[in-house]
């Protein structure tokens, strides 16, 4: 890809990064690297998850918050600081600024999920609950700004922001340098902009994919007409990349660095958070899980040795509760098995018991005896059942028919 830009756009360079990365010696953590064994032979290479979800308020956005907020003058921190954000941003702003001895005042949605204000309001930060969505957030804390000088910091369109973020980058190449493919999301775009400029810099063969939700992605038609171009009504479980406009900065580096952007749904989303919590033993938002996603969706597409950037793992529990009930009947765990039985005191206790037999849980049970399709002495029954897999849910029809029921209908299907 490539894309040029008026030259009065701030420009970021490898030498920005590595000052960013002094500059967060002790304060940010170098997180681990781990490999996923059932990736690896998804993908045939070895894949490397790089958990960020780790990192100090469950995110990378402590990086770039805190460059951003070590680089104001004294008059600047004495005015304070003001953002807006549904999370992780909020976070980051909030222990940043209580590291750095700066007042900070964080606008937050009234729906933001408790756990997450609360944490906001631990790091340090005055907590104003404004507005129904992000947008309405972020217009309440710039006139904030305004009306009384405090410096707003932006979540993704400034280059301390993108060269905070870039340490990611750096830390990737030292822990496996002979990554060959690196998978981000993509939100507004300051954390792939970052990686991008620190690891092409170094490893201009290392190919970087950035990942974008379906249904929130701005980055491929703003790429196609060579500037920023806004999405109405972003839609995604993966607030932390539900953006509908790239930031200008980092849309220029990401056009001229970033080799490719991908979208993924909202299946593969889910599927991939369930994953890492099963398989990795691993708590990732879908955000954060969204390069996973892309490995899920098309394993095929990627060279190894591949580095997955986990970004964040800030997951509100009700929200997760409902996630991975989306991702279990996204991968086939969830069966609903409707058929016919004779109407008869013990039938369906019987039936029961084929199915305990053939090892799937009965989640719920519903009857139907006054639809005109029945027979004087039928029942019609839907289960809905827990299994293990589309290979068990085979087993279990099997064993339906063998033992001589007719099924009428067998479909994946949600938990109720």
């Amino acid at each position: 890809m490539s894309y040029s830009t008026a030259d009065s756009l701030p420009s970021v360079t490898l030498d920005d990064v590595r000052g960013a990365q002094k500059m967060l010696t002790g304060v940010a953590r170098m997180t681990a690297m781990e490999g996923s064994r059932y990736l690896s032979q998804l993908v045939g290479a070895p894949v490397h998850l790089k958990c960020e979800n780790l990192q100090r308020t469950g995110s990378f956005k402590l990086r770039g918050a805190y460059v951003r907020i070590a680089g104001l003058g004294p008059e600047e921190r004495a005015a304070g600081v003001v953002a807006a954000s549904a999370g992780n941003h909020a976070q980051g702003v909030a222990l940043a600024s209580s590291l750095l001895g700066v007042r900070s005042t964080v606008f937050m949605p009234t729906g933001a999920p408790l756990p997450k204000v609360a944490a906001t309001h631990d790091y340090g930060a005055d907590v104003r609950l404004h507005g129904q969505v992000v947008d309405e957030t972020l217009a309440a804390a710039q006139e904030y700004a305004e009306r009384t000088g405090a410096v707003f910091i932006h979540p993704f369109d400034h280059p301390d922001i993108i060269a905070g973020q870039g340490t990611v980058g750096l830390e990737i190449l030292e822990q496996c340098p002979e990554v060959r493919t690196i998978v981000v999301g993509i939100g507004g775009g300051g954390l792939a902009a970052g990686i991008a400029i620190a690891v092409k810099a170094l490893r201009p063969d290392v190919r970087i994919v950035g990942v974008q939700a379906a249904g929130a992605a701005a980055y491929p038609p703003s790429l196609a007409a060579g500037r920023p171009l806004s999405i109405e009504n972003p839609a995604t479980m993966a607030d932390g990349i539900k953006v509908g406009r790239p930031g200008d900065v980092p849309f220029r580096i990401i056009g001229d660095l970033v080799d490719d952007v991908v979208t993924v749904t909202e299946n593969h989303l889910s599927s991939a958070l369930l994953l890492c919590l099963e398989r990795a033993k691993l708590v990732v938002e879908p955000a954060g899980a969204s390069p996973v996603a892309a490995l899920l969706a098309e394993p095929g597409a990627f060279e190894g040795p591949v580095v997955a950037l986990l970004s964040g793992g800030n997951v509100d529990p009700l929200l997760m509760q409902r996630i991975l009930r989306h991702g279990m009947a996204a991968s086939g765990r969830y069966l609903a098995v409707t058929l016919r039985l004779t109407d008869r005191p013990g039938a369906l206790a019987t039936l029961l018991g084929v199915l305990s037999v053939a090892d799937a849980n009965v989640l719920d049970v519903s009857h139907v005896r006054t639809d005109p399709r029945l027979g004087l002495t039928e029942v019609e029954v839907e289960l809905h059942l827990e299994t293990k897999g589309p290979e068990h849910c085979a087993e279990v029809n099997q064993a339906l028919r063998e033992a001589g029921y007719t099924v009428i209908e067998l479909r994946p299907a949600a938990v109720r």
